[in-house]
């Protein structure tokens, strides 16, 4: 269904629909009385693509739109009690909705989608520092970044490091990580915010987490998948962190056939995920933590919008 442009931006009323493809990891039966379950839904570098692509024959025609998103969304939070919506950043730029309206109607939709969190990705500061922290006084969700010091920038004290998140008997601690702005954005832009290395800044926040005996510990980077350079990534996040069990990512744009699981410094778990760009998925993992406090992931799927997947 198309979104008429003026009834969105006014209204962000929601119609469409889309159908799940899903994949069951091995080795997952569980006896429900011995586990706590988290459903995690998230998105990356969504580039303000409110409506759907357009049909014109392209790869992605007909694929996206934050109306059909929601109708998903919400169908997922009728069928699951504990379910937290998260995004990896590049909220803005890549539609005229962004040129016209710098942010506005992204952060409203998303608001509208009930998102718990957001981290912010290099185009976040396309319009510049001042424009980001003027539009996410429309949020009703936390940016959450640890490796960005927003001293003397119009961001100082509009964001938060970590938060935990209570959903049930559970608590899920939930980080941010930036990628390097020097050289990918323009200086003007992001002003004075300062870049921290990100493997430390997580380490340390995660440990934090840990301490707050989060049974979960989950970090939103933007950091990108991999590198051919010796570049910090998420996959060297993966291997040099010590308390978090899920990344998901973004800057990339790479649409994951499945999550990857990296062995951690604890010896542990890692598991990185990462959904493409447009809005085109929203990545699901539902998790199974069991008393005992070992973590297992259960189930993951692929939910592609507005369009019937293969199974």
């Amino acid at each position: 269904m198309r979104i008429d442009r003026r009834k969105f931006i006014r209204q962000s009323s929601w119609a469409g629909a889309a159908l799940f493809a899903s994949s069951v990891l091995p080795n997952t039966v569980f006896a429900e009385n011995a586990f706590d379950h988290i459903t995690i839904l998230h998105t990356n570098d969504t580039h303000s693509q409110l409506e759907p692509f357009p049909m014109d024959g392209s790869r992605y025609a007909g694929l996206g739109g934050v109306a059909e998103r929601a109708t998903v969304i919400q169908q997922i939070r009728a069928e699951n009690t504990n379910v937290l919506l998260l995004d990896a950043g590049d909220i803005f730029q890549g539609t005229p909705y962004f040129n016209l309206y710098k942010g506005e109607p992204e952060i409203k939709a998303m608001s509208m989608m009930q998102y718990d969190a957001a981290t912010m990705g290099n185009h976040d500061f396309d319009a510049g520092i001042e424009n980001f922290a003027t539009q996410i006084k429309h949020a009703n969700f936390p940016i959450i970044i640890c490796n960005y010091n927003f001293s003397n920038t119009a961001m100082d004290n509009k964001f938060i490091p970590y938060k935990i998140f209570q959903k049930g008997k559970l608590k899920i601690g939930v980080l941010g990580v930036g990628i390097e702005l020097k050289g990918l954005v323009a200086e003007n832009l992001y002003e004075k915010t300062v870049y921290q290395e990100p493997i430390e800044c997580a380490n340390k926040t995660a440990e934090l987490l840990r301490k707050n005996n989060c049974d979960l510990i989950i970090c939103l980077s933007h950091l990108g998948d991999k590198y051919s350079e010796n570049k910090v990534s998420d996959e060297i996040l993966a291997k040099e962190c010590f308390d978090i069990d899920l990344i998901i990512g973004g800057h990339t744009h790479k649409f994951f056939d499945s999550p990857k699981v990296y062995r951690n410094q604890r010896g542990g778990d890692t598991v990185v995920n990462q959904v493409g760009w447009g809005g085109i998925e929203l990545g699901r993992l539902d998790y199974s933590l069991a008393r005992s406090e070992k973590k297992k992931v259960f189930k993951t799927q692929t939910v592609v919008i507005g369009k019937k997947t293969r199974e």
